[in-house]
């Protein structure tokens, strides 16, 4: 992507809000503040505001009748989903569809969708940092950065949130060691969520959108591009400030996760995640996966080496896979067989183990630089 088309003009941001009037205003004042407006480019931004009661819409307006947005394009979709698909996931495709539906509209070419949650707030780079980082990626994941919603943080609670980001850190380490993604180069953070997510409207068409999940949506939707051979970026460059907030909308979203770690500190619940002899396992055997695609056998007898039978090789329909990243994402979709388990363990026992195979694995890592 050339400098030059890296235009405000070609993005739009897609959001859901239900009931959101006291925090979506913050985050389309930081959509209108995004640097780029120089060259006289309007930001196009969608809200569906679904099963509203409050005073959503009419501060949107507000907004726009008070010459608040100067900058922005805004579209508001008012909606009334039924309560058997009202969630997120309905939501979100919905906006989603009309921001590719509003680029094609208008004969914008290479349009990009950015998906974010009403409760954010972006940084003036957010916009420009995402294009930037779409050239040589199909799908560009931001890194999310907490920002509190009460007037004092817990100092227990920040620690918290630093053990376990130190925890994810060294599992992205343990891949760089045994498994590095070209297309995905450190330094890179591991958070591909709606929040923050960001992908060209016709690949968007192309993977049939998004899933209509209540939740992992937007997991799912990464999903359906690695499964088309989509390398997806985890740029240190793009960020945005997510809400700490402890009640949501979402069972098992940002605010669920948030309970969790409140509920920690208070003593109430332990908390755990995979092993590193998990991450280890994962790493190798997708490691083996993909290599299967560049074999001088041809794919389908490398695989048959691994023991995939002749039905598992038609599930995953390799040959249309472009690439390694098709293949194991394929693999691992369609069937499962072989995933490592992932026995949860305590934190800091988790942490640890991540720590002393990072530290055995110093050789191998001296011979990748050598």
């Amino acid at each position: 992507m050339p400098e030059q088309d890296l235009s405000l003009g070609r993005a739009v941001v897609c959001v859901p809000a239900r009931n959101e009037a006291n925090a979506l205003p913050r985050l389309i004042r930081s959509l209108d503040r995004q640097y780029g407006t120089g060259d006289g480019a309007c930001l196009r931004v969608v809200v569906l505001a679904n099963n509203c009661t409050d005073d959503t819409v009419a501060l949107l307006h507000g907004l726009e009748r008070n010459a608040e947005i100067p900058h922005l394009a805004l579209r508001i979709l008012e909606a009334t989903i039924a309560s058997s698909h009202a969630h997120v996931g309905t939501a979100r495709r919905r906006a989603l569809d009309a921001g590719a539906a509003w680029l094609e509209q208008e004969g914008v070419t290479e349009g990009v969708l950015l998906s974010t949650d009403a409760d954010a707030v972006a940084p003036a780079d957010w916009v420009m940092a995402n294009l930037r980082a779409l050239r040589n990626a199909e799908v560009v994941g931001g890194r999310l950065v907490l920002h509190g919603e009460t007037p004092a943080a817990d100092p227990r609670l920040a620690a918290l949130h630093a053990r376990i980001e130190e925890y994810w850190v060294a599992v992205r380490h343990l891949e760089e060691v045994f498994d590095p993604p070209a297309h995905d180069p450190a330094p890179r953070h591991g958070d591909h969520v709606a929040a923050s997510l960001a992908l060209r409207a016709d690949l968007y068409r192309h993977v049939g959108g998004l899933p209509m999940l209540p939740c992992g949506e937007d997991n799912a939707l990464v999903a359906r591009v690695r499964w088309h051979g989509g390398r997806v970026r985890h740029c240190p460059g793009v960020s945005i400030a997510v809400s700490d907030r402890r009640t949501g909308r979402v069972t098992g979203g940002m605010a669920t996760e948030m309970l969790r770690r409140t509920r920690v500190v208070q003593g109430l619940e332990t908390y755990s995640l995979p092993s590193a002899a998990h991450w280890r396992a994962l790493i190798a055997r997708r490691h083996r996966l993909a290599r299967c695609f560049t074999d001088p056998a041809g794919p389908a007898a490398a695989l048959r080496a691994l023991g995939m039978t002749e039905a598992d090789l038609a599930t995953i329909g390799w040959e249309t896979c472009p690439n390694g990243i098709a293949l194991v994402e394929r693999i691992e979709a369609s069937l499962g067989e072989g995933i490592p388990e992932a026995v949860p363990v305590p934190l800091d026992e988790a942490l640890a183990g991540l720590q002393a195979m990072l530290v055995d694995s110093q050789p191998a890592r001296a011979a990748q630089v050598a």
